[in-house]
């Protein structure tokens, strides 16, 4: 199985074909953004970017993403450049306990990605099926909002 993995074309062994693309990722490649969560695709923390779509890794066979384009939050940015997303959390002090960011970054890239014009009540409808239990919604927003204004040339 072949895979290309953040930018870079990654071979993958046959035995891990039904292993879910989580544990693939944290164990044979040694990504740590993808974090185990629910372990049923309910609460987001493991979300990736599979050919531009998010995805949620716990519950993807690794067999699903042959020949695909995985992205996970390690591949986001560009050198030593943070994608617009991941700077707008840091300028918005997004995380508290931090766990669900992955998935919370890598749900809005996509969203972005695909929407860039996406309307503020698009953006919470798509980010809310991310769980937040520190309660930083409000700054969530914020953040995407501020990413979706940089990449659409604004400030």
């Amino acid at each position: 199985m072949r895979i290309t993995l953040n930018r870079q074309t990654a071979e993958l062994p046959r035995e891990l074909a039904e292993e879910p693309l989580l544990f693939v990722l944290r164990d044979h490649f040694g990504l740590n953004g993808p974090r185990f969560g629910c372990g049923v695709g309910s609460c987001g923390a493991c979300t990736v970017v599979i050919d531009g779509e998010a995805q949620r890794s716990c519950v993807y066979a690794t067999a699903a993403a042959d020949g695909r384009q995985v992205l996970t939050l390690e591949g986001l940015a560009e050198g030593d450049s943070l994608h617009a997303v991941q700077q707008a959390w840091i300028e918005e002090s997004v995380p508290q306990c931090g766990y669900c960011q992955n998935g919370q970054i890598m749900t809005a890239f996509a969203l972005l990605a695909a929407r860039p014009d996406a309307t503020a009540a698009e953006i919470e409808e798509v980010m809310d099926g991310v769980l937040c239990r520190c309660g930083t919604q409000a700054r969530i927003r914020k953040a995407v909002a501020r990413a979706q204004s940089v990449l659409a040339g604004g400030a």
